[in-house]
């Protein structure tokens, strides 16, 4: 078994190192030339994932196109953004009977599709049961320093989330399946957001039964729109739901909860994101769901007051009152 990791960050090289202590032979690709050079050199990721030595196993792989077409498996691990531009590489590769893996969490900004969406759109010559994804509360520097973790790998295809779970699995990765892929992937990207609500509720100085409400009311809203894209009601209950909520709400490794801690200390998102090493994932998210949302007329009231303070300035104080002055509701 041949399987390619497309992206460098901490999650892709988490992944890879994984795969190549379970004895595959694995190739990392990263999308800039000289630090593919420096990831070859160093064997180990000191900018991502500092710490974590390369197994013998994994191989650096300097050309996309020479990866992709010996590896049997394809682990898309970069960002949301970035999931287009990438397949695009690989358009000229016959993919056929290659398994397709996405890790990474978003809907991409525009189009408002999710990335499996954009993977087949990408890749019309691709099986649809050939794709899958494998989310849930995943930290990469947990992941990789071998603490107990439990995820889910999705695809339309059984079969496929099956193999997708034998290939990852280990005595401390658990994977179960779902094949609500749809549904997996609303919660996984949605959850960002919500977390970003979550760190400006910190932030600002708030406590545990703000971060509660938060919480419980972001699920709501996930659980709404996945209803209205086709999903199961049931996913949002799972790790790629409540599970993945949770953990990116509360951890002290959250990028997402980060940004939003920053904001709600009063500083503009311009200097927050110049200032990270990585990419929080929810805060273009957070455009493509409230374009998505208006679209299907769902109402995500938390998503777009996240919106508004990111993008619209609005004040921290006055979007907070504005979502605790709207008009009383039934909870269900």
């Amino acid at each position: 078994m041949i399987i390619t990791v497309l992206g460098a960050g901490s999650w892709g090289t988490t992944l890879a190192v994984l795969l190549a202590n379970k004895g595959y032979a694995v190739s990392l690709w990263a999308h800039r030339p000289d630090f593919a050079q420096e990831l070859a050199r160093t064997r180990e990721n000191v900018k991502y994932l500092p710490g974590v030595t390369f197994p013998d196993g994994l191989e650096i792989a300097q050309d996309i196109n020479a990866a992709a077409t010996d590896a049997d498996v394809i682990v898309a691990a970069v960002p949301s953004q970035a999931v287009r531009e990438t397949m695009e590489l690989l358009a000229g590769i016959n993919l056929d009977g290659k398994l397709i893996v996405n890790v990474a969490k978003g809907i991409e900004l525009g189009s408002g599709k999710r990335l499996s969406e954009v993977i087949l759109e990408t890749l019309p010559g691709v099986d649809p049961s050939m794709v899958s994804v494998l989310y849930g509360p995943s930290h990469a520097e947990e992941v990789s320093g071998l603490q107990p973790t439990t995820v889910v790998a999705a695809s339309s295809s059984l079969d496929t989330a099956k193999r997708v779970q034998e290939l990852f699995l280990t005595s401390m990765f658990r994977v179960y399946v779902n094949t609500d892929i749809v549904g997996v992937e609303i919660a996984g990207s949605v959850k960002n957001i919500i977390a970003i609500a979550a760190g400006i509720a910190d932030g600002i100085g708030f406590g545990d039964n703000a971060k509660a409400a938060i919480i419980t009311r972001g699920l709501a809203e996930i659980s709404r729109l996945s209803a209205a894209m086709g999903g199961d009601s049931m996913t949002v209950s799972g790790l790629s739901g409540i599970g993945d909520l949770v953990v990116t709400c509360l951890s002290k490794h959250s990028r997402n909860r980060y940004v939003g801690e920053q904001i709600g200390k009063g500083r503009s998102l311009d200097d927050v994101i110049s200032h990270m090493n990585m990419v929080a994932e929810g805060v273009l998210t957070t455009k493509a769901v409230v374009e998505l949302s208006n679209r299907l007329g769902v109402d995500m009231p938390i998503t777009r007051t996240v919106y508004a303070m990111l993008f619209e300035h609005k004040p921290v104080e006055d979007a907070i009152l504005d979502l605790m002055t709207r008009d009383p509701k039934p909870e269900l």
